[in-house]
């Protein structure tokens, strides 16, 4: 972008004052408790469902564009281009039309259509690349091409939220859960798809001291477990993740491994299941990360009971399932992919009868145990 004017100047003023007007709008989200049949251990789901444009990405949407307005990346004339797999395309689709500015969505073609509808609602406009590792060169292709500012989330999601507090999600989760049983949460499980929530979680529990564990869930065909195990930031799987919005085929520039206590291999089947099974139980659809994130919060349960420690454990709920209609709710989607549920829908019935997970995948890679005084076999 050229030197700021004073036009210009002007009309970021205005345009920051337009983001911050609409966060000022909106009250903080939801934390609701789920009842578990693991006895000693309170579940809380963090319900980002319920942001204007119905994701966990809204934050993320507005925290980038903040930071690309701070730092004079677009201007009155900007076309905005991001590569995404769909809800974050739709909240920054939600805050350019907020600006008056143009927006491009490069998705892969397998991206939910009621998510391509979504984005298309806000006048966002979808262009589509065959394979997820596509997204990046083609985004900042036609960034290049129109003049236009490429957002990248997946190399600034970790920096441009401000870790230390000011409202983020790790703050909002501490706050809520001051007057609970358990206010400390033993472990707080998230999912990752830029790394920038986990980022944000992990530095935040660090920076005010508290005992909690992050572990991070990650679905079938995503780079970034074996890149924390490795201690790598090369691991490319050369496949996409099934599940929408969460694992990558690259371990992101915004994924930080070194504020992560521990992750999971969940498979797809077992994510599409257990978010059935949420769903029944809120009588409202959630959507698979959130799916992936109960899965594992689940074995954390367990190895909580197993080994006596009482506390609580905080997920989110990441986006309504609304959003998969016509795949992860489909039956005929589901068998067009292979996907069997029914391994983990009776592990899901197994564990209402016990309280214990048992799966027949191996359910840790990092830590030994789950209590608070036991450190990270990860030294990264």
């Amino acid at each position: 972008m050229p030197k700021t004017s004073t036009d210009q100047r002007a009309w970021i003023d205005e345009a920051i004052r337009r983001v911050e007007a609409d966060a000022n709008r909106s009250a903080d989200t939801h934390l609701h408790p789920f009842a578990l049949a693991t006895p000693g251990v309170d579940l809380y789901l963090k319900d980002e469902s319920v942001h204007p444009t119905g994701s966990l990405k809204h934050r993320l949407a507005r925290s980038l564009f903040l930071h690309a307005l701070c730092n004079g990346w677009i201007g009155p004339s900007s076309t905005v281009v991001e590569a995404s797999s769909g809800s974050t395309a739709v909240s920054e689709a939600y805050f350019a039309r907020l600006l008056g500015l143009p927006f491009v969505a490069v998705m892969p073609s397998s991206t939910s259509r009621e998510k391509v509808a979504l984005i298309e609602w806000h006048g966002g406009r979808c262009h589509f690349v065959d394979q997820a590792s596509e997204v990046y060169d083609e985004a900042r292709r036609l960034a290049d091409d129109c003049g236009g500012h490429y957002m990248d989330q997946f190399t600034y999601a970790e920096r441009a939220t401000d870790w230390r507090g000011n409202n983020n999600i790790a703050e909002s989760i501490f706050e809520q859960m001051a007057h609970e049983p358990h206010p400390c949460p033993t472990w707080v499980v998230v999912s990752a798809g830029t790394g920038g929530t986990s980022a944000t979680i992990g530095r935040f529990v660090r920076y005010r001291r508290f005992a909690t564990r992050l572990m991070v869930a990650d679905p079938e065909g995503s780079a970034f477990l074996d890149g924390w195990r490795e201690d790598r930031s090369d691991v490319v799987t050369g496949r996409s993740s099934r599940i929408e919005g969460i694992g990558r085929p690259r371990v992101e520039p915004s994924f930080v491994g070194g504020v992560i206590d521990d992750m999971v291999r969940v498979p797809d089947a077992a994510s599409i299941a257990t978010m059935r099974w949420v769903s029944d139980r809120l009588g409202r659809p959630v959507g698979g990360s959130t799916g992936t994130n109960v899965w594992a919060a689940l074995g954390v349960a367990s190895r909580m009971h197993a080994e006596g420690v009482e506390g609580s454990i905080v997920t989110l709920l990441c986006d309504g399932g609304e959003r998969y209609l016509s795949t992860y709710f489909d039956d005929g989607w589901l068998a067009e992919h292979d996907i069997d549920l029914t391994p983990y829908r009776d592990a899901l019935a197994e564990y209402d009868r016990t309280g214990v997970l048992a799966t027949s995948e191996p359910q840790v890679t990092g830590t030994i145990r789950i209590d608070s005084t036991t450190p990270s076999a990860s030294t990264r």
